[in-house]
């Protein structure tokens, strides 16, 4: 199956159609709404699935988390849009601070309550599909944050996919020395510091030039990419905490990353990868890649989401036939 970027332009995500036009031809039914977070908080959620009769006979829930300064809308949306189109019910948020939600744009002083919005909608989704086999489905910060929601639910989740997951910064984007070391101070002192850094992530995650234009473009682009102290100190606490806790990580396990990733570190990912528990469990690093698979040139793209398809399609198949031989469903 075709990934839904082959309808992309540098313009928009959905080439020369409008957004409904686009749904249409896809065969998928979109759906948003608001959430209000334990903080009363507005944080806008969404979910894609496939239409008419395809709809009785979905395969599995696939919750998705962007990553740090991305949305649930835009480009990273297609991801969802395949999802739906092979028969998944697919449902994702904007964090606190990104897209629609409420939240200080680009701030994220600390990773609970953005963990805690994720696992109140998630867990309403879930409830709303009870016999649905559910899968986590993290990129970059969101990868992050799936491992602590799954650290949190172990037995909730029938598996965690991995892109580029924020498992360790890169030394190539950390603050230059000695920032890092005084980034403790600075959060205390200046927590919305903005931080310089070397380049807009945006260059560093997609490689083709008309994928960078595209993203430029999203309506709700942060103005200023650059990391406040706060976050960036949370972001390296984050690393940390999944770094020493990884190993409790029971459930089936996919992970990809670029090999040349200068964003999230695929050595880290490697750290994860050998630390979990996990008895099924993958790692894939594709040389030459870089970090969003997304912003691969096209053929490449197809690759690595029909590997990730094809194992949530399998786990879901598997998961499913558990589920219906279980005496309580």
């Amino acid at each position: 199956m075709a990934h839904p970027i082959h309808q992309a332009n540098e313009n928009s995500p959905f080439g020369e159609l409008t957004r409904e036009e686009f749904y249409h031809k896809q065969q998928v039914l979109h759906q948003e709404s608001f959430m209000l977070n334990k903080q009363n908080m507005k944080i806008f959620t969404q979910s894609w699935q496939p239409a008419g009769s395809s709809s009785l006979r979905l395969r599995g829930l696939v919750a998705m988390v962007h990553g740090y300064t991305d949305e649930s809308s835009w480009l990273i949306q297609l991801n969802a849009v395949g999802l739906a189109k092979a028969g998944f019910y697919v449902c994702a948020l904007d964090l606190q601070g990104h897209g629609y939600s409420d939240g200080s744009r680009g701030h994220i002083p600390k990773i609970e309550p953005v963990v805690e919005d994720c696992i109140q909608f998630f867990d309403s989704a879930r409830a709303a599909h009870p016999k649905l086999p559910a899968f986590l489905f993290g990129e970059s910060l969101g990868g992050a944050i799936s491992i602590l929601i799954c650290l949190k639910q172990s037995k909730a989740w029938s598996g965690l996919i991995l892109n580029a997951a924020m498992c360790g910064v890169s030394n190539k984007f950390k603050p230059v020395w000695p920032l890092e070391e005084l980034l403790p101070m600075a959060a205390f002192v200046a927590p919305t510091w903005k931080i310089a850094i070397t380049d807009d992530p945006v260059k560093k995650s997609y490689k083709e030039e008309w994928k960078r234009k595209l993203v430029m473009k999203s309506p709700n682009r942060l103005p200023n990419s650059k990391v406040t102290a706060a976050t960036a100190l949370e972001f390296l606490r984050v690393c940390g905490y999944i770094q020493r806790n990884c190993h409790r990580l029971e459930l089936p396990l996919l992970m990809v990353h670029g090999g040349e990733d200068k964003v999230c570190d695929p050595e880290s990912a490697s750290l994860v990868h050998e630390s979990a528990a996990s008895k099924d469990k993958t790692l894939n690093i594709f040389k030459g890649m870089w970090h969003q698979f997304i912003g691969e040139p096209n053929e490449s793209v197809d690759l690595v989401f029909g590997m990730i398809l094809s194992w949530i399609g399998d786990r879901a198949s598997k998961a499913k036939t558990n589920i219906g031989n279980d005496p309580e469903n």
